[in-house]
């Protein structure tokens, strides 16, 4: 049955999701990328988002060919680089998506006021918590369904994701239409298409999130070695 047009405003029941993503992830194991978009498009309809960091626009590009209008959620944390907030201005002008910036529940002052300043160099789980997955937590209760740019060529952490999985942590549809990409197909797609650049790409940074906790890396580094170096984190916890 088509979800083009959500007709309840109640989300389907964990169990009932649970198998849709169960049998989706059976009939598209190894499918393109457009296939696992448009499927989404027409299961969920308005009940599924796609989350857009802005370290590529490769996800947002395909999406907005595919399915026009999806909403595109972009976790605004206070602490980007002004390369990554110019990013998102040139996709919300450029690519035909539905944008919303989601904001944390705390201005950085506020937060520094209650926490203490840098919060992220003392405890950066928690910081990472209050500025990213809390506010997810929250604009995803309004969904059935989201879509991410997560890989598993991306790190050793995600090298089992499924293009279509039922995500325990959120109670929702998590969908990974280049869960199977490589770099090299992400960067021939981004070039062929002229998508829109995040410029830190340029300047040695293959990995980028929030400005105080990533460096650029050096060459033969792994990709990732510049996100929280030197502390032991891999994830900020949105990928579980």
């Amino acid at each position: 049955m088509s979800r083009s047009t959500v007709e309840a405003a109640i989300r389907r029941p964990d169990d009932e999701l649970r198998g849709v993503a169960q049998a989706a992830a059976r009939r598209l194991d190894g499918a393109p990328a457009q296939a696992v978009i448009a499927w989404a498009a027409e299961e969920f309809g308005d009940r599924w988002a796609i989350a857009c960091s802005m370290q590529d626009t490769v996800l947002a590009h395909l999406v907005a060919q595919v399915a026009p209008g999806t909403s595109a959620l972009f976790l605004d944390t206070g602490y980007h680089f002004a390369q990554t907030l110019a990013t998102r201005d040139a996709v919300r002008a450029g690519y035909r998506l539905t944008f919303r910036d989601v904001t944390p529940r705390q201005s950085v002052a506020e937060q520094d006021a209650q926490y203490g300043a840098r919060l992220h160099d003392r405890d950066p789980d928690l910081c990472c918590w209050l500025r990213k997955t809390t506010p997810l937590y929250d604009v995803l209760a309004e969904h059935e369904a989201w879509g991410t740019g997560l890989r598993r060529a991306e790190s050793a952490t995600r090298a089992g994701a499924r293009a279509v999985s039922f995500d325990e942590e959120h109670g929702l549809v998590k969908v990974n239409p280049l869960v199977d990409w490589t770099d090299a197909q992400v960067a021939a797609y981004a070039q062929r298409h002229d998508t829109v650049r995040n410029p830190l790409l340029d300047q040695g940074f293959p990995s980028i999130g929030c400005a105080p906790c990533t460096r650029a890396v050096a060459p033969g580094e792994d990709p990732r070695a510049g996100r929280w170096s030197g502390t032991g984190k891999t994830e900020c916890g949105i990928h579980r």
